[in-house]
C-alpha cells in the first residue's frame, strides 16, 4: 500500500478525529434524552402529524441557516471559522479554521446541511418533550421562511420594474 493509498485524502486534513467527537456528542445527546425520557415515563408521541413535520422542517432550515450564514451570528462561528466574503441577503460565507476539534466545529458551523441534524435533533426533542412549545418556535421561524420568500418576490418586482 503506498502512502497515498493509506490517507483519508489528498491534503491530509479531514479532521477525522474531529468529527468522530462530533458524532459521540450527537449520538450521547440523544441517547441520554431517550434514556432520561425513559425514566420520567414521557410517552413519546405515535404518530407526527404531517403537518407538524413540515412546520418542523421549515423551523430547521431557516434555524440552520441563522446559525451558520447570518451576520448577527458570526460571534458564535468566529472561534472557528473565518469570513471568505459576503453572501447574499445579508448572509456570509465563513470557511472553517484550524486543525482537528476546531477545524470539526468551524465545518458544522458553516454548513446549514450539517448544522440542520443538530437543529432537528434539538426542535424533536423539544417536540417530544413539550409539543406546544415547540410548535411555536417552530411556527416563529416558519414565518421566517415565509417573510423571506416574500422579501425576495418583493426584490425580484422591484428589479423588473426598474429595468
Amino acid at each position: 500500500m503506498t502512502d497515498g493509498e493509506q490517507r483519508y485524502d489528498a491534503e491530509e486534513d479531514t479532521p477525522l478525529g474531529g468529527y468522530a467527537a462530533l458524532a459521540t456528542t450527537f449520538a450521547a445527546a440523544v441517547g441520554l434524552f431517550a434514556v432520561t425520557a425513559r425514566r420520567r415515563g414521557l410517552r413519546l408521541p405515535d404518530t407526527v402529524p404531517a403537518w407538524d413535520v413540515a412546520m418542523l422542517g421549515a423551523a430547521t432550515f431557516k434555524m440552520s441557516r441563522l446559525l451558520t450564514k447570518d451576520k448577527v451570528t458570526s460571534f458564535l462561528r468566529a472561534p472557528f471559522t473565518r469570513r471568505e466574503r459576503e453572501g447574499e441577503a445579508s448572509e456570509v460565507m465563513d470557511a472553517p479554521r484550524g486543525t482537528g476539534l476546531r477545524r470539526a466545529v468551524g465545518d458544522l458551523v458553516s454548513c446549514p446541511f450539517c448544522t440542520s441534524t443538530w437543529v432537528a435533533g434539538g426542535l424533536v426533542g423539544t417536540y417530544a418533550v413539550a409539543p406546544r412549545a415547540a410548535r411555536l418556535v417552530a411556527a416563529g421561524l416558519s414565518a421566517v421562511v415565509v417573510s423571506d420568500w416574500l422579501q425576495y418576490a418583493w426584490s425580484a418586482t422591484e428589479q423588473k420594474a426598474e429595468g
